[in-house]
C-alpha cells in the first residue's frame, strides 16, 4: 500500500453527522490545554485524566480529523502547523460553549426563581403550607404562587402550562398527566353536635347517607367524587360550597351533616364543635396525589417540593 494510499485511509468520511466529524469539547479542550502548557502531561493533570488518557484521546482526534495534531518529544508537545490551525478553530468553538453554558444557567436560574403550585383544596389548606415552608428553607430565593381548587380545576391549569406542579385527591388521575401517590386519606360523616345523627346508637348505613341532602363540594371535587362513587350516587345536595372551610362552617353551625377529609377536622372533632359518625360497611378512602403532564417530571423546585411531600 502507498503512502498516500495509507494518508487516503485516515480521512474521514464526507458526510454525515457532525457528531461524527467534529471533535467533542472535551477533546478541544485538551488542545487547548497543550498547546497553552506545551505538555500533554500538564495538560492531563489541569483536566484531572491520566496522561495515557490524554494521548489516547489526541490520537482518537488525529484519525478523527485525519491530520497529525501535535508532535511529542522528550523535551514536551509541539502543535504541527495543522495543530495550530484547528487550535484556533477549538478557541472559537470552546468560547461559545462557554456563553452557550452561561446563557443555560441563565435560564436554570429563571426558572428556579418561581414555582407555581395547584392544588385541590383539602391539600392546598391542610398540607401544603408545611411543605412549602420547608421549601423555603431550602430555597428562600424561590417565589411561590399557589393556585387552590378543585381537582378538574388543578388538572386544567397544568395543561395549560399554568402551573408547575399539582395536587389532586380524586380517584382517578385526570386525563393527560402521570402522577405520584404522596398520602392516603379518609373521609368521614360529620355533624354539629346537636344533629340527631351525634346521638345515634348504630353506624349510619350506606343507602341512608345516599339519601340524605348533605352539605356537598361542588363537582368536580375529589371529596365530592369519592363519596358519590362510593354511595353509588347522592341525593340532591343541602348546600354545594366551593371550599373544605366553607362545608366545615356550615356543618359547625348546625346547617347538616357533611362528609370531609379527616385532616380538615381534627381540631373540630377535639373541641367537640364536630361529632364524628360512624359508618356502616363503607370505606371513603382515597389517594392524595402529585400530578404533573405526562412527559414533564418536575424539575428545580417542583421536583424539591415532591420529594418534600414523601418525607
Amino acid at each position: 500500500m502507498s503512502k498516500t494510499e495509507g494518508q487516503a485511509e485516515d480521512r474521514p468520511a464526507p458526510g454525515g453527522s457532525l457528531a461524527h466529524r467534529v471533535p467533542d469539547l472535551g477533546a478541544l479542550e485538551l488542545l487547548l490545554a497543550v498547546a497553552r502548557l506545551g505538555s500533554l502531561g500538564g495538560a492531563a493533570r489541569e483536566l484531572g485524566i491520566t496522561q495515557p488518557a490524554a494521548s489516547s484521546r489526541i490520537r482518537s482526534m488525529e484519525r478523527q480529523l485525519g491530520v497529525a495534531l501535535v508532535d511529542r518529544s522528550p523535551r514536551g508537545s509541539r502543535l504541527t502547523d495543522a495543530g495550530a490551525l484547528v487550535t484556533d478553530w477549538a478557541r472559537r468553538i470552546v468560547e461559545a460553549a462557554e456563553a452557550f453554558d452561561v446563557g443555560a444557567q441563565a435560564l436554570r436560574d429563571r426558572r428556579d426563581s418561581r414555582l407555581r403550585v395547584a392544588a385541590s383544596m383539602t391539600i392546598a389548606e391542610y398540607l401544603l403550607p408545611g411543605w412549602l415552608l420547608a421549601l423555603r428553607a431550602q430555597r428562600p430565593d424561590t417565589a411561590v404562587s399557589l393556585l387552590a381548587g378543585n381537582s378538574a380545576a388543578v388538572a386544567e391549569r397544568l395543561l395549560a402550562d399554568e402551573a408547575d406542579l399539582g395536587f389532586v385527591e380524586g380517584l382517578t388521575v385526570p386525563p393527560g398527566l402521570d402522577s405520584a401517590v404522596i398520602a392516603h386519606d379518609r373521609l368521614i360523616v360529620v355533624t354539629a353536635p346537636a344533629h340527631p345523627w351525634a346521638r345515634r346508637r348504630r353506624p349510619l348505613a350506606a343507602d341512608e347517607l345516599a339519601t340524605t341532602p348533605l352539605i356537598l363540594r361542588e363537582k368536580g371535587s375529589g371529596t365530592r367524587q369519592v363519596l358519590d362513587v362510593a354511595l353509588g350516587g347522592l341525593a340532591r345536595p343541602l348546600i354545594e360550597l366551593s371550599s373544605t372551610t366553607a362545608v366545615k362552617a356550615a356543618a359547625v353551625s348546625g346547617a347538616g351533616p357533611a362528609v370531609l377529609s379527616e385532616l380538615a377536622v381534627g381540631e373540630e372533632l377535639a373541641m367537640r364543635r364536630l361529632v364524628s359518625i360512624p359508618l356502616d360497611s363503607v370505606r371513603l378512602h382515597r389517594s392524595l396525589r402529585a400530578v404533573w403532564p405526562v412527559g414533564h417530571r418536575p424539575t428545580g423546585p417542583a421536583r424539591e417540593l415532591l420529594s418534600l411531600t414523601r418525607g
